[in-house]
Protein backbone atom coordinates (compact mmCIF):
# COMPACT_ATOMS: atom_id res chain seq x y z
CA UNK A 1 0.00 0.00 0.00
CA UNK A 2 1.33 3.43 -0.94
CA UNK A 3 2.09 5.80 1.94
CA UNK A 4 -0.25 8.74 2.56
CA UNK A 5 1.08 11.84 0.83
CA UNK A 6 0.95 15.52 1.70
CA UNK A 7 1.42 18.52 -0.58
CA UNK A 8 4.55 20.44 0.47
CA UNK A 9 5.60 22.49 -2.55
CA UNK A 10 3.25 24.68 -4.57
CA UNK A 11 3.00 24.57 -8.33
CA UNK A 12 4.62 28.00 -8.53
CA UNK A 13 7.68 26.90 -6.54
CA UNK A 14 8.04 23.77 -8.66
CA UNK A 15 7.62 25.59 -11.99
CA UNK A 16 10.13 28.25 -10.94
CA UNK A 17 12.58 25.58 -9.70
CA UNK A 18 12.52 23.59 -12.94
CA UNK A 19 12.53 26.77 -15.07
CA UNK A 20 15.69 27.86 -13.30
CA UNK A 21 17.24 24.41 -13.76
CA UNK A 22 16.46 24.54 -17.49
CA UNK A 23 17.79 28.10 -17.79
CA UNK A 24 21.05 27.33 -16.02
CA UNK A 25 21.61 24.20 -18.12
CA UNK A 26 20.80 26.11 -21.32
CA UNK A 27 23.14 28.95 -20.31
CA UNK A 28 25.90 26.43 -19.67
CA UNK A 29 25.36 24.80 -23.06
CA UNK A 30 25.55 28.19 -24.84
CA UNK A 31 28.42 29.62 -22.77
CA UNK A 32 31.03 29.79 -25.53
CA UNK A 33 31.10 33.35 -26.76
CA UNK A 34 29.38 36.03 -24.72
CA UNK A 35 28.09 37.65 -27.90
CA UNK A 36 25.82 34.66 -28.54
CA UNK A 37 22.28 36.06 -28.43
CA UNK A 38 20.90 32.76 -27.11
CA UNK A 39 23.19 32.91 -24.09
CA UNK A 40 22.20 36.52 -23.42
CA UNK A 41 18.46 35.85 -23.68
CA UNK A 42 18.76 32.77 -21.49
CA UNK A 43 20.48 35.00 -18.92
CA UNK A 44 17.52 37.38 -19.05
CA UNK A 45 15.28 34.36 -18.52
CA UNK A 46 17.29 33.44 -15.42
CA UNK A 47 16.84 36.99 -14.11
CA UNK A 48 13.09 36.76 -14.69
CA UNK A 49 12.85 33.43 -12.84
CA UNK A 50 14.97 34.69 -9.92
CA UNK A 51 12.88 37.86 -9.71
CA UNK A 52 9.64 35.88 -9.67
CA UNK A 53 11.02 33.52 -7.00
CA UNK A 54 12.11 36.47 -4.87
CA UNK A 55 8.66 38.07 -5.16
CA UNK A 56 7.03 34.72 -4.38
CA UNK A 57 9.44 34.18 -1.48
CA UNK A 58 8.35 37.42 0.18
CA UNK A 59 4.71 37.81 -0.88
CA UNK A 60 3.54 34.35 -1.95
CA UNK A 61 1.57 31.91 0.18
CA UNK A 62 2.90 31.49 3.71
CA UNK A 63 4.42 28.05 3.08
CA UNK A 64 6.42 29.37 0.07
CA UNK A 65 7.88 32.38 1.85
CA UNK A 66 11.55 32.34 2.75
CA UNK A 67 10.85 33.14 6.39
CA UNK A 68 8.74 29.99 6.69
CA UNK A 69 11.64 27.66 5.90
CA UNK A 70 14.91 29.53 6.53
CA UNK A 71 16.40 28.49 9.83
CA UNK A 72 18.71 30.64 11.93
CA UNK A 73 22.46 30.04 11.55
CA UNK A 74 22.49 28.39 15.00
CA UNK A 75 19.62 26.04 14.11
CA UNK A 76 21.29 25.23 10.78
CA UNK A 77 24.58 24.43 12.51
CA UNK A 78 22.75 22.24 15.03
CA UNK A 79 21.06 20.37 12.17
CA UNK A 80 24.44 19.91 10.42
CA UNK A 81 25.95 18.50 13.64
CA UNK A 82 23.19 15.88 13.82
CA UNK A 83 23.69 14.61 10.25
CA UNK A 84 26.88 12.56 10.88
CA UNK A 85 25.20 10.95 13.90
CA UNK A 86 22.10 10.02 11.85
CA UNK A 87 20.11 12.08 14.34
CA UNK A 88 18.76 14.83 12.06
CA UNK A 89 14.97 15.12 11.84
CA UNK A 90 13.10 14.67 8.56
CA UNK A 91 11.68 17.94 7.29
CA UNK A 92 8.45 18.02 5.33
CA UNK A 93 9.75 21.00 3.39
CA UNK A 94 13.38 22.03 3.02
CA UNK A 95 15.78 21.10 5.78
CA UNK A 96 17.95 23.96 7.11
CA UNK A 97 20.94 23.12 4.89
CA UNK A 98 18.70 22.80 1.83
CA UNK A 99 17.00 26.10 2.61
CA UNK A 100 20.30 27.96 2.79
CA UNK A 101 21.39 26.22 -0.40
CA UNK A 102 18.39 27.81 -2.13
CA UNK A 103 19.54 31.25 -1.00
CA UNK A 104 23.14 30.52 -2.07
CA UNK A 105 22.05 29.30 -5.51
CA UNK A 106 19.73 32.25 -6.11
CA UNK A 107 22.38 34.80 -5.06
CA UNK A 108 25.12 33.13 -7.11
CA UNK A 109 22.93 32.94 -10.20
CA UNK A 110 22.10 36.61 -9.70
CA UNK A 111 25.83 37.48 -9.65
CA UNK A 112 26.41 35.38 -12.78
CA UNK A 113 23.55 37.17 -14.54
CA UNK A 114 24.59 40.63 -13.37
CA UNK A 115 28.19 40.20 -14.48
CA UNK A 116 27.05 38.66 -17.75
CA UNK A 117 24.84 41.67 -18.38
CA UNK A 118 27.63 44.10 -17.42
CA UNK A 119 29.86 42.41 -19.98
CA UNK A 120 27.37 43.30 -22.72
CA UNK A 121 27.40 47.01 -21.93
CA UNK A 122 29.69 49.48 -23.67
CA UNK A 123 31.22 50.59 -20.38
CA UNK A 124 32.23 47.10 -19.19
CA UNK A 125 32.82 45.26 -22.47
CA UNK A 126 36.17 43.52 -22.15
CA UNK A 127 36.83 44.75 -18.60
CA UNK A 128 38.95 42.11 -16.93
CA UNK A 129 37.42 42.12 -13.43
CA UNK A 130 33.93 41.64 -14.90
CA UNK A 131 35.08 38.60 -16.86
CA UNK A 132 36.93 37.19 -13.86
CA UNK A 133 33.96 37.70 -11.53
CA UNK A 134 31.59 36.12 -14.07
CA UNK A 135 33.90 33.11 -14.43
CA UNK A 136 34.40 32.78 -10.66
CA UNK A 137 30.66 33.03 -9.98
CA UNK A 138 30.01 30.42 -12.68
CA UNK A 139 32.56 28.08 -11.11
CA UNK A 140 30.99 28.66 -7.68
CA UNK A 141 27.56 27.94 -9.18
CA UNK A 142 28.77 24.63 -10.57
CA UNK A 143 30.19 23.69 -7.15
CA UNK A 144 26.91 24.64 -5.46
CA UNK A 145 24.92 22.61 -8.00
CA UNK A 146 27.07 19.55 -7.27
CA UNK A 147 26.59 20.08 -3.51
CA UNK A 148 22.85 20.59 -4.01
CA UNK A 149 22.47 17.42 -6.07
CA UNK A 150 24.60 15.50 -3.56
CA UNK A 151 22.40 16.75 -0.73
CA UNK A 152 19.25 15.75 -2.61
CA UNK A 153 20.58 12.23 -3.22
CA UNK A 154 21.88 11.92 0.35
CA UNK A 155 18.64 13.12 1.93
CA UNK A 156 16.52 10.99 -0.41
CA UNK A 157 18.45 7.89 0.61
CA UNK A 158 18.60 8.84 4.30
CA UNK A 159 14.86 9.42 4.62
CA UNK A 160 13.68 6.91 2.04
CA UNK A 161 11.93 9.30 -0.30
CA UNK A 162 12.57 10.55 -3.79
CA UNK A 163 13.07 14.31 -3.47
CA UNK A 164 13.37 14.80 -7.23
CA UNK A 165 9.93 13.22 -7.70
CA UNK A 166 8.62 15.32 -4.80
CA UNK A 167 9.81 18.46 -6.57
CA UNK A 168 7.94 17.28 -9.69
CA UNK A 169 4.57 16.46 -8.10
CA UNK A 170 4.92 18.56 -4.94
CA UNK A 171 4.11 15.81 -2.45
CA UNK A 172 6.02 13.98 0.25
CA UNK A 173 5.11 11.17 2.60
CA UNK A 174 3.00 12.50 5.47
CA UNK A 175 4.85 13.53 8.61
CA UNK A 176 5.59 10.92 11.20
CA UNK A 177 6.83 11.19 14.79
CA UNK A 178 9.80 13.52 15.00
CA UNK A 179 9.29 15.00 11.51
CA UNK A 180 9.32 18.77 11.15
CA UNK A 181 6.24 20.19 9.35
CA UNK A 182 6.63 22.88 6.69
Amino acid sequence: MAPAMRKVWSGAVRVLHWSLVASVVAAWLTRKGFADDRHIWIGYGCVAVITLRMVWGFWGPQRDRFRSFLASPAATLEYARKVPRHAEPRYMGHNPLGAWMIVSLLLTIAVVCATGWLYTTDKYWGVDWVIQLHDAATTLLLCLVVLHLSGVVFTSLRHGENLVAAMLHGKKRKAGPGDIPP
